[in-house]
């Protein structure tokens, strides 16, 4: 997209928006290899309109906001909002480019979570471009998404990097039947494994870790299966800071320390994935469907260690 908008030109971008995403890549360095130049402006907490205003001249090619998805800067902050920026942008005729990182299509205060922007709402307050990924919030396959305005997303198509750079058709598949799902509305976001497993009542995880837990308690390898009340997070590229409550079976096994239970599960059949909290092994059942507690089961019935 950079190579098509901003090529030898610069992005003014605030310095507290200068994220390292997954795969230790980060924005300046995504920047330089779309050919654009990057100009920060502000601190790493405090980024003034005016410093926008400011650092705009001749060679300058848009303006861009960055969503802190996977950190937060709390305490003594302030930045502009995207529609300041937006009627700075239109001042000088310039687009302004809004990264919402994890792509929530819907307000997600109804799963317990604030301040995720929505793309719709980036559109909305003034936004040329919209950037997310297809997965994380949204739910679908690992892809990247942009949205916009028609001038601006034809640019991008234009660009001969875009023939090598284009997601395959079962990805585009894939991404269709998730879009499609949301248009449904509340019925075909049932649909959507994560946000699924975003609904389950936390009274529900509670009678689904009980029996669990009873059902491998029998099992004679295992010392302590115990239903515990927990606190889990959608991920560190995700809402990072925000818990949801749950529910997971505490487990034991005889003579075998927690780290060690833990490889055992990962590496069986089927892969069993858990956490370590107070030398116990935590099996999160918000993290798996109520068809898959047997699978659970199966696997630690199936443990065998090497003496």
């Amino acid at each position: 997209m950079l190579a098509a908008l901003a090529p030898g030109r610069e992005v003014i971008v605030s310095r507290g928006e200068l994220i390292e995403i997954g795969g230790s890549f980060r924005l300046p360095e995504v920047m330089a290899a779309g050919g654009a130049v990057l100009r920060e402006v502000g601190t790493t907490n405090k980024t003034r309109l005016d410093d926008y205003e400011r650092a705009i001249h001749e060679n300058t090619a848009a303006l861009m906001q960055v969503h802190t998805s996977n950190y937060r800067v709390s305490g003594f902050t302030s930045a502009p909002s995207l529609s300041e920026l937006a009627r700075l942008a239109r001042r000088f005729d310039l687009p302004l480019i809004h990264d919402i990182g994890s792509g929530a299509l819907l307000d997600f205060q109804v799963y317990g979570f604030s301040g995720e922007p929505i793309a719709a709402e980036s559109i909305r307050h003034g936004a040329d471009l919209v950037l997310f990924s297809g997965d994380k919030l949204l739910g679908g396959p690992q892809c990247g998404v942009i949205v916009g305005g028609r001038n601006w997303i034809e640019r991008v198509e234009r660009h001969p990097m875009m023939r090598a750079m284009r997601v395959g058709k079962l990805t585009l598949a894939a991404l269709s039947a998730t879009l499609d799902l949301y248009l449904r509305g509340d019925a075909g976001r049932e649909q959507i494994p994560l946000l699924r497993l975003l609904s389950i009542r936390l009274e529900t995880l509670r009678e689904r870790a009980e029996r669990l837990a009873a059902r491998l308690a029998e099992l004679p390898a295992v010392a302590l299966a115990e239903a515990v009340e927990d606190v889990t997070y959608l991920g560190g590229g995700s809402i990072p800071a925000q818990q949801i409550g749950t529910w997971c079976v505490a487990l034991e096994l005889r003579h075998q320390r927690a780290d060690r239970l833990a490889k055992a599960l990962r590496i069986g059949r089927p892969p069993v994935v858990g956490r370590i909290k107070q030398d116990r092994l935590r099996l999160d059942l918000r993290s798996v469907f109520p068809r898959q507690d047997d699978l659970i089961a199966e696997a630690v019935a199936a443990l065998s260690f090497d003496p």
